[in-house]
């Protein structure tokens, strides 16, 4: 039987308008952690939205996940990116864990159990996929983890972090290896998180100081993490942070469009929607914003294709970039022209505000757009992607 998605989004944005848009502005006000709005997509089941029923998620795929992570974006971009990145950790492990680690880690999703990706160091900045840092070996059934990570979303909040670092005794930088590291093991310390937008996905700093992890705990083989990083982690992390952008652009401009119909100058007793020059600004944020949803539904129909046919899902790493790429352009484009048509009102504290700082993070985040455009310009005129060696950005 095919789902009715216009029906899932029905079910998350009643969810969304109830607890997480009346959350938005203290997310962002206090820096906090939307742990309150976690729960609740916890609790409706959300939070395991790729999960297999077996291990007690919903099995929806990725359509579902996306359409969920627009909608979150669209009220609450710091939880849109957490949320993201819980999805894309717990889907690695579905991909590349084994029965245990499936047990252990994604069933208890379904009671908020939160995980993330841990993945970026300071030493390599914005190629978020090239580590410096080295696992050792401690006896035959533990490792030993230090590193530095530069961003890692939900620092200090998650539960688990789905840690990637060059295997013991690396011969080069793809020998890559990944571990579930439970959150609570010693000498793990978070920084603090202070940034112009997204100020509730508390993603700061991250050390790993002799962080002691059983080999059980070891995500598929010893070397196999460039794999991971092709076909686990950037599939869904990209089609998750474009859906979450484009939440974000969408929000933009009904807040504009609200603003400009319901504001009346009563010197010429006109509102501002009688403006052409407003609505024009609306008109071409209306344009660009209708063009993300189609080109969101088929990047997640086809990885959902790829899924069921065994296919790897890499396979779609430079179609799920543009894709992040336009997405986040288009936030920012129509956050401005928000920003522009609202005036001074849309300048103060508030949703347009709050909006136009959030959008901005859209284009640093790794891949950054500018990186992420040299990928695709190598690509267009057939020259190779290599992202490990020097000069492949």
């Amino acid at each position: 039987m095919a789902l009715d998605y216009e029906k899932l989004r029905s079910d998350i944005r009643g969810l969304v308008d109830e607890v997480i848009r009346p959350n938005a502005d203290r997310v962002d006000r206090e820096g906090l952690f939307p742990r309150d709005n976690l729960n609740a997509l916890a609790k409706a089941g959300w939070n395991g939205v790729l999960i297999p029923e077996e291990y007690a998620g919903l099995g929806l795929g990725y359509q579902a996940f996306a359409i969920a992570a627009e909608e979150i974006g669209r009220a609450c971009a710091s939880t849109g990116l957490v949320y993201v990145m819980h999805v894309g950790a717990a889907q690695t492990i579905h991909l590349f864990g084994n029965h245990d680690q499936k047990e252990r880690w994604l069933k208890p999703a379904r009671d908020g159990l939160i995980g993330t990706y841990s993945t970026s160091e300071k030493a390599t900045g914005g190629h978020w996929w090239f580590n410096l840092s080295e696992a050792a070996r401690d006896g035959a059934d533990h490792y030993l983890l230090n590193a530095e990570k530069s961003f890692t979303t939900s620092a200090g909040q998650a539960d688990y972090y789905i840690m990637q670092t060059r295997s013991p005794g690396a011969k080069g930088p793809t020998d890559i290896s990944f571990f579930i590291v439970d959150a609570k093991l010693d000498g793990i310390r978070h920084g603090t998180w202070e940034a112009l937008g997204v100020r509730g996905n508390h993603s700061g700093p991250l050390r790993y100081d002799n962080v002691r992890v059983h080999a059980r705990d070891r995500l598929g083989a010893e070397g196999q993490g460039k794999d991971i990083v092709y076909h686990g982690v950037s599939p869904v992390y990209l089609l998750g942070l474009g859906a979450v952008w484009h939440g974000v652009a969408r929000a933009a401009l009904e807040h504009a469009t609200a603003h400009v119909t319901a504001t009346v100058h009563r010197d010429f007793n006109r509102r501002l929607s009688d403006y052409q020059v407003l609505r024009q600004q609306l008109g071409e944020a209306k344009v660009l914003v209708e063009s993300l949803r189609p080109w969101q539904a088929e990047l997640a129909r086809q990885l959902d294709h790829l899924q069921a046919t065994g296919q790897p899902q890499g396979q779609l790493l430079l179609p799920l970039t543009e894709f992040k790429v336009h997405a986040a352009e288009v936030a920012n484009r129509s956050a401005r022209n928000a920003l522009d048509v609202s005036g001074g009102y849309g300048y103060k504290k508030g949703p347009i505000e709050r909006i136009f700082r959030d959008a901005r993070a859209g284009i640093g985040m790794g891949p950054s757009n500018n990186i992420a455009r040299e990928w695709i310009g190598k690509a267009l005129v057939g020259l190779p992607l290599e992202l490990f060696e020097a000069g492949g950005e």
